[in-house]
């Protein structure tokens, strides 16, 4: 008797019972106040920090149609960049919007985070322009990400609009579309204004079956991320980062011609880290977190159930 009681109060004084954690706050990030939330049913569960795409494309707003389940697993933190939803109502960027400023945002959320929730390591995750963040984030702290899951990342994208431009240019021939022809005549890699992202992202959405943006939407969008967008479109990670020191995994969709899937299935046969998967979402496009949510967070739990 003595005995089990002793074994009961050694194991009563090591286990740590988690609570709820549903909370948001704006978090000095870069010399701004940057706005987060954090969510889980376990205070005590792995951090996983979701960078969202676009540039300016905040999530929150719709975040729990693909983290409803990822809650009961993680601390789910969603991070509105500069000029991105909350962060952007709360106060403008103080500094040029510049990759690298982003890049420093995110080494600082991440160091915040870890040192919040006192975690040495913790899960990244990337869609699209935030997936290229993750991936730069990747190669410049990779001791502090425990695993990195790049959504239809953006691998070398200046490359990758010259491939679906000329895919969108042969569909429209064979599909003998005068219209699609003329406006897809108009556009250069890389965008020289909004016009030209409008034409390619309005051809590119009907390719893909999905929301085809206004050309109002895109001129607004243009004036404050073009340049930016270009910018981080010259990066090629197949070039410049062929080793990544921290596991990583890629989640793609099969019909994605915006961040063009051979280029990340190539990326992925080609780098060198620790420990790489890649899965295929055979019914998405660019946003297999959206199409396929179910899927997308069955996907997450199991690589935080094999590290």
């Amino acid at each position: 008797m003595k005995i089990r009681l002793l074994i009961f109060l050694t194991l009563t004084a090591y286990t740590v019972i988690g609570k709820p954690i549903h909370s948001s706050e704006a978090v000095a990030i870069g010399g701004i106040m940057q706005w987060m939330t954090f969510q889980g049913e376990d205070d005590q569960a792995p951090v996983l920090l979701f960078i969202h795409g676009g540039p300016g494309n905040s999530v929150i707003g719709y975040a729990d149609t693909f983290t409803a389940e990822l809650k009961k697993h993680f601390i789910v933190v969603q991070w509105d960049q500069r000029e991105s939803g909350k962060t952007r109502t709360l106060n403008t960027s103080r500094e040029p919007l510049t990759v690298s400023i982003f890049l420093s945002d995110a080494v600082e959320t991440i160091n915040f985070l870890s040192a919040r929730f006192k975690q040495e390591t913790i899960y990244v995750m990337g869609h699209s322009w935030g997936g290229y963040l993750a991936l730069r984030v990747a190669a410049k702290i990779p001791d502090k990400i425990r695993g990195l899951i790049a959504i239809s990342p953006m691998v070398h994208q200046v490359e990758s609009e010259r491939l679906s431009l000329q895919v969108l240019r042969d569909t429209a021939r064979v599909k003998q579309n005068q219209e699609a022809i003329t406006e897809l005549a108009q556009v250069e890699i890389p965008f020289q204004n909004s016009a030209e992202l409008f034409y390619h992202r309005k051809w590119l959405s009907k390719l893909m079956h999905s929301t085809t943006p206004t050309r109002s939407r895109v001129e607004q969008w243009s004036q404050t991320w073009l340049t930016l967008f270009n910018d981080a479109s010259q990066t090629n990670f197949l070039t410049d980062a062929t080793e990544l020191k921290c596991p990583v995994y890629f989640l793609i969709g099969s019909r994605d011609y915006q961040t063009y899937f051979k280029l990340t299935e190539t990326y992925y046969q080609q780098v060198d880290c620790p420990e790489k998967n890649l899965y295929w979402f055979t019914q998405s496009a660019h946003n297999p977190h959206l199409t396929e949510p179910k899927k997308f967070q069955q996907t997450v739990i199991n690589i935080k159930n094999k590290n």
